[in-house]
């Protein structure tokens, strides 16, 4: 290729990347700009592969997120040259010639060399190539060989083995990323509920040949109308976040960094009754839409996923009848008909109240979490004011082994702030702070976590005086309701433990808590800072400060409590 082309491809490419990202500033178009930044590139590539005088009969194949035809403004370009056979020196002189130029168009190159029996062989032994050639789209050169290839390596896919290898892919991805979309600073891409969720369930399914949109996954039964929709919503929300942070970035930055979350906020313009909102409350009401956004995805993906692995993995039902309202199907919470939430509700309570008591019951099939996705949105005050949803409630905190892990269901499937309508509003609740990893409605279900492994002999090694403590105290439970209230009125304004304070009495006396509860609760809430300021400029493992605190609480259960509360609250 002459060397003066070089720069006009460049020039060429720049010009229609500007202006493309420029039209999308002005009117913000999601996926009409990742289409276009996508042609812009094949033109080019094309128009430089045909430059070089490669053969006809070898293909430019477009792979990863470039094959899938979406290009965000800094994302790697993947590219493959499919080869007919083995070069010779003629040809790999063409090759070095034409990588070289990609590199000088001031993109970032990903790119293999391969001939079709090679590209079938490294797909068997990696499952990152075998994802990438999933979404393989011809670019330029030989229809005949890309097509040859697509052929081979449809008919080499194993579905089960894609499926369990991505599976197990995506739970080393969620442990890497702290296992929840609600760090603080998420990576809308890699994260739960992330765009790479959304896309794992499309490669499975297109692996499976069961539909590669949500369209034509609603149409084989995998999801419903209104699921489709909502996760067609969510990939947009995405998206659309995901090329902000890149133009103000400006380079390949997936996550959602403190320094980024305002600038990106405001150009979304955030408005409330007409006004403008100021940057850092824009900022927190974009990020609260994420954490919902991603809640979603990740209570959708769950459910599609043992759909999936139903379709990929059939099993003979083996059914035990609970009662007139539950099944057990092979270990799996079933409702015994779909209309069991709608003729009664409290049943809603009472499936996570089973789930609480029995090890054997890991959790809901797809058809019980679908119906209680659906039926959360009829839990109302009639539902909140309701005694026997009082009773299942604290039976559920009561539950010794499974009381954390159920409230940690709860919030997942959207019932527990539905039911605690002020819990509600503290999900996906920013902090801006030094001391909190997590949104406020995490931390709450951290300080939870804590508390429970106080009380279990397997932890006592980590918190030996907290173990010894939560040994000798009657009644753990009440200690739950608390840390459900400690941070629940963040971000109203005012003394949140104050506000608290308040809405945990509410709670207490609709309940039916006896008074000495009540008032260890009431104190708890409204005194759970009283500590933090000290215990945080301490080391709590020091033993001389482990025999300060273990001198002040004594026998006093109010003290005690309030230390219990402290040390789960800044761990």
């Amino acid at each position: 290729m002459a060397t003066e082309k070089v720069p006009s491809f460049r020039q060429q490419l720049t010009a229609m990347r500007e202006a493309a990202i420029t039209d999308f500033q002005t009117h913000p178009r999601p996926q009409w700009l990742l289409k276009t930044l996508c042609r812009s590139v094949d033109s080019v590539l094309a128009g430089m592969w045909k430059s070089v005088g490669i053969p006809s009969r070898h293909t430019l194949v477009a792979v990863g997120g470039y094959g899938r035809g979406e290009l965000f403004p800094h994302s790697d370009v993947d590219v493959l040259v499919l080869l007919a056979d083995s070069p010779d020196e003629a040809l790999n002189a063409k090759l070095e010639a034409f990588i070289q130029e990609l590199w000088s168009l001031g993109l970032t190159i990903g790119h293999s060399v391969r001939t079709v029996a090679e590209c079938i062989e490294e797909a068997a032994n990696d499952i990152t190539i075998q994802t990438s050639l999933l979404e393989a789209r011809f670019v330029t050169g030989s229809r005949k060989l890309f097509h040859q290839m697509k052929e081979r390596y449809d008919a080499a896919m194993d579905p089960q083995a894609f499926f369990i290898a991505k599976t197990l892919e995506t739970r080393q991805r969620h442990l890497k990323f702290g296992d929840t979309p609600y760090s603080l600073e998420p990576n809308c891409k890699e994260g739960p509920g992330g765009l790479r969720d959304l896309h794992v369930i499309l490669w499975t399914a297109k692996a499976a040949k069961l539909g590669f949109s949500w369209q034509e996954l609603a149409e084989k039964g995998l999801l419903t109308a209104s699921e489709a929709q909502q996760l067609r919503k969510k990939e947009r929300a995405f998206k659309d976040i995901r090329i902000r942070l890149h133009i103000q970035a400006k380079r390949a930055e997936d996550r959602l960094l403190f320094d980024l979350q305002m600038p990106v906020a405001e150009t979304f313009g955030f408005r409330k009754k007409g006004q403008l909102l100021d940057a850092r409350t824009a900022s927190e009401c974009m990020m609260q839409r994420y954490y919902r956004a991603a809640h979603s995805v990740c209570q959708l993906n769950m459910i599609l996923l043992q759909n999936l692995q139903f379709r990929l993995f059939p099993k003979p039902q083996v059914t035990v009848r609970l009662n007139d309202r539950f099944n057990e199907v092979n270990g799996l919470l079933d409702i015994a008909s779909d209309t069991v939430f709608t003729r009664h509700p409290s049943a809603i309570f009472e499936a996570f109240h089973l789930l609480s008591q029995r090890a054997d019951l890991k959790e809901m099939t797809v058809r019980t979490q679908r119906a209680m996705w659906h039926a959360r949105m009829n839990i109302d005050r009639h539902f909140r004011s309701n005694r026997t949803n009082h009773a299942f409630f604290l039976k559920i905190l009561q539950s010794e082994r499974f009381a954390v892990r159920t409230l940690a269901y709860m919030n997942r499937m959207g019932i527990l702030g539905r039911y605690l309508p002020n819990f509600g509003r503290i999900v996906g609740q920013m902090q801006y702070d030094l001391f909190h990893q997590f949104t406020v409605d995490q931390h709450t279900l951290k300080v939870l976590e804590n508390l429970h492994h106080f009380s279990r002999a397997r932890y006592a090694h980590e918190d030996p005086l907290c173990s010894h403590l939560m040994t000798g105290f009657s009644r753990q439970w009440v200690l739950y309701v608390a840390a459900l209230f400690h941070d629940i009125a963040k971000g109203r304004g005012g003394d949140h433990s104050l506000l608290g304070m308040r809405d945990a009495h509410r709670f207490c006396i609709q309940h039916g808590m006896t008074a000495e509860d009540t008032e260890l609760v009431v104190f708890l809430v409204r005194e759970h800072l009283t500590l933090s300021t000290y215990a945080q400029k301490r080391d709590l493992s020091d033993p001389e400060v482990i025999n300060t605190f273990a001198g002040i609480v004594g026998d006093d259960r109010r003290l005690t409590a309030l230390f219990l509360l402290t040390v789960a609250d800044i761990r």
